[in-house]
């Protein structure tokens, strides 16, 4: 028998080897070879330094306009063609933007808004995408998919039909135009933040909410106690969504709030309410202090609305 074993381990030491499957290379425009080469690497480098400098300065261009025109003069600001830099710095110009449009009541009423508006949309569409993701109502489904259908529909098209609602509200019947409603409203039925958050609550395990089932919590409580919890990375990029949302439109405030509130208008309208007789360069500057805002909020944020965006795409 130790004979018979040493013969066969002296032949398996003689067979040979299977080498193992070599990983399938990752395909890309320029194959590795070329990349390798002297002149590949840079023609490569040549061509990605200026495909990267071309995208800043079309991404980066318009706000180094809006902030350096609201240093010039009147005169210099709405030249034909622009300058490229102030050939004569007015740093007072900001500061005189300030004053006279009042920016700081205007930011305030916009934040007013803003956050009365991410309120409702976090009861309403919270609760939206946890009954169709784990209530699992009768035709959920194809709820889901009006919904989604919605996303096709331009946003200028609902107007109307969303300013006659508001004018009447049905069954109550009121008119919610000229109320701080009339803004809060309309952001509730947000199909895509809906989407989002009943994407993630699909990838929570479900082994969480039925351990929760059989010690006796209601659907209530598992939303509250288990699933919120869980959710606070989506949670962070709907309510970025939604304030960013409110703080640049302009259309639909205009149209439910504008001559009715004046004292309760949001920065956009505002601004476009003093452009008839305010100069440019005073108007360019308060849109600059408009922009700064939302630009330090998605600096601040940006890895909270990516990780948020990715993180239902992965169960477990």
């Amino acid at each position: 028998m130790v004979r018979l074993a040493t013969v066969a381990g002296v032949r398996a030491a003689r067979r040979p080897r299977q080498r193992a499957a070599p990983a399938p290379a990752t395909r890309t425009l320029i194959s590795s070879v070329q990349l390798n080469r002297p002149q590949g690497k840079i023609i490569y480098r040549l061509v990605l330094t200026l495909v990267i400098v071309v995208f800043t300065l079309i991404f980066i261009g318009p706000m180094y306009f809006l902030f350096t025109d609201g240093l010039k003069s009147t005169q210099e600001a709405i030249a034909s063609p622009p300058t490229l830099y102030p050939h004569h710095i007015y740093p007072g110009t900001y500061k005189a933007a300030f004053d006279r449009l009042d920016i700081a009541q205007l930011m305030w009423n916009t934040l007013y808004y803003a956050i009365g508006a991410l309120v409702f949309q976090l009861v309403f569409d919270v609760a939206a995408a946890y009954s169709l993701s784990a209530l699992r109502p009768l035709l959920g489904n194809v709820v889901l998919f009006l919904m989604l259908a919605t996303l096709m529909i331009p946003a200028t098209v609902l107007v109307v039909p969303q300013y006659v609602t508001m004018v009447s509200l049905p069954i109550l019947h009121l008119n919610l135009i000229g109320t701080p409603e009339a803004i809060w409203l309309p952001s509730v039925a947000n199909a895509f933040n809906i989407y989002l958050l009943k994407r993630f609550f699909d990838s929570i395990p479900r082994d969480y909410i039925d351990a929760a089932q059989v010690d006796g919590a209601s659907p209530g409580r598992i939303l509250l106690r288990i699933v919120l919890p869980i959710s606070r990375p989506i949670l962070a990029v709907v309510s970025i969504f939604g304030l960013v949302a409110v703080w640049k439109d302009f259309l639909w405030p205009l149209l439910s709030e504008y001559g009715y509130t004046p004292t309760r208008e949001t920065l956009n309208v505002g601004i476009w309410q003093a452009s008839q007789e305010t100069p440019q360069n005073l108007i360019i500057a308060a849109s600059a202090m408009a922009a700064i805002p939302t630009i330090v909020f998605f600096l601040i944020f940006q890895r909270n609305i990516m990780a948020g965006l990715t993180a239902g795409g992965i169960r477990g």
